[in-house]
């Protein structure tokens, strides 16, 4: 628990200062890894086995979010390398506490260096059963891919945020008044939430950057657009209720890898940073009496 929270030597620090006892950074860190090679072993237990995770919803009934992104972690091996994400939550868990404020009160989380492909493996074992899935991402195409060839009828879309974020960056180019630049950016915005992507098309589509970099942004809206316009009826489902922003795959990057494993001067190897986030990711996912039943077992 402390390994998988803190640094390691703080996590010696907390033992000494709280309960008298002498830990070391070493051996709280060796202890932490072999329990988080347990949690792989386990994943690719599911695998093998065809084994689903524990569900969190009821499979055939409820609606579940499906949400996976990359972001960039520091190795000793590789330098800069991607950890993928995925968060799978039900659509009754998120709970409106304020207005215009979600919160959602439970998720699984799924973490792994490297391949894509080793990545969606580990997923499917979260989503697989599930008949109602709605998946919110970017415009990569691997998730695009595997929503398309693995589960032909999961709902998909395209983060409305991403969208906005890709004609703003034309925009800024293409448009030196600032004023000109909010007012059109406005239009878009509301085109885009009733289900107008086509009309920003057509307007793009029709247009010269006037310097080469806006021209290089215009086109790449162009084609950012073409590749998603199915999933860009935001109109279609906001009325069916549906999230449009994938938010909560950006908060799990914060909570789940960031605040743990990218701190300021940490170096990981792969395999020991594979092994905390799988701790990590259990505690967040409140599966941690696993984790005991894990060191009950090896014990």
């Amino acid at each position: 628990m402390t390994g998988q929270s803190q640094v390691f030597e703080d996590g010696e620090e907390l033992f000494l200062k709280m309960m008298g006892i002498s830990v070391s950074s070493t051996q709280i860190q060796r202890v932490s890894e072999c329990y988080g090679e347990h949690i792989e072993v386990q994943h690719q237990r599911y695998i093998e086995e065809g084994k689903s995770a524990p569900a969190i919803a009821d499979k055939n009934n409820d609606t579940v979010y499906v949400m996976l992104d990359g972001s960039m972690l520091f190795t000793r091996e590789e330098g800069w390398k991607e950890i993928k994400v995925g968060r799978v939550f039900a659509k009754k868990d998120c709970i409106e506490v304020q207005e215009k404020r979600n919160e959602i009160v439970k998720s699984q989380y799924i973490c792994h260096m490297g391949d894509h492909h080793e990545f969606l493996e580990k997923l499917e074992c979260y989503v697989e059963d599930y008949k109602k899935k709605v998946c919110i991402a970017d415009g990569a195409k691997w998730i695009w891919n595997w929503a398309e060839d693995s589960y032909p009828d999961m709902i998909q879309i395209l983060d409305y945020y991403h969208a906005v974020e890709k004609i703003a960056d034309y925009a800024t180019e293409q448009i030196p008044d600032e004023g000109q630049r909010t007012q059109w950016l406005c239009k878009q915005k509301e085109l885009l939430l009733d289900n107008q992507a086509v009309a920003i098309l057509k307007e793009i589509g029709q247009q010269r950057g006037r310097t080469q970099i806006a021209e290089k942004q215009r086109k790449a809206v162009v084609s950012y657009y073409q590749n998603n316009l199915k999933r860009m009826q935001y109109k279609t489902f906001r009325e069916a209720g549906y999230m449009i922003g994938s938010g909560p795959i950006e908060s799990a990057h914060r909570n789940v890898v960031q605040q743990r494993l990218k701190l300021s001067g940490q170096k990981w190897s792969i395999k020991g940073a594979q092994q905390i986030v799988n701790l990590r990711a259990y505690q967040k996912s409140k599966r941690w009496d696993e984790v005991v039943e894990i060191i009950k077992m090896a014990a």
